[in-house]
């Protein structure tokens, strides 16, 4: 199992940085997921990504000193984030996962990560459209 540490050893800095960004290249044109970003702030989103990225595999502490802890569920609770949202989420980041980084295990641990984080993020279930009751 690939930790922490080897993958911020394989990427670094810069592959955080390109990751995030071929991740943006993707959600800016998205239909699904793209409209809860702010038009105006996709270089802010990408970078707190960016940040809280270099935070989890690298013990980075800009998305702390910045924003403080990163409570993912509570920033995202005012956008709907059911099955489909997460799953398009999901996909996007994949494609930008297999465009940046070679490492086959690295790719499949950092995606392994993703799907945790993303099913987590889930606030709606699909049947009622109200708080998600399965996460």
């Amino acid at each position: 199992m690939t930790n922490e540490a080897v993958i911020y050893a394989t990427l670094g800095n810069e592959g955080f940085t390109r990751l995030t960004a071929a991740f943006y290249r993707r959600m800016r044109h998205d239909d699904l997921v793209g409209p809860m970003y702010p038009e105006d702030d996709w270089e802010g989103s990408e970078e707190r990504l960016r940040d809280f990225l270099l935070f989890r595999f690298g013990a980075d502490q800009r998305y702390l000193v910045k924003r403080g802890h990163p409570r993912l569920r509570a920033r995202h609770l005012p956008f709907r984030i059911g099955l489909a949202e997460r799953d398009r989420w999901l996909a996007l980041m994949r494609e930008a996962v297999d465009e940046v980084i070679t490492d086959e295990e690295v790719r499949e641990a950092l995606m392994a990560f993703f799907a945790q984080v993303a099913d987590f993020m889930r606030n709606r279930s699909e049947d009622d459209g109200e708080g998600c009751h399965d996460a």
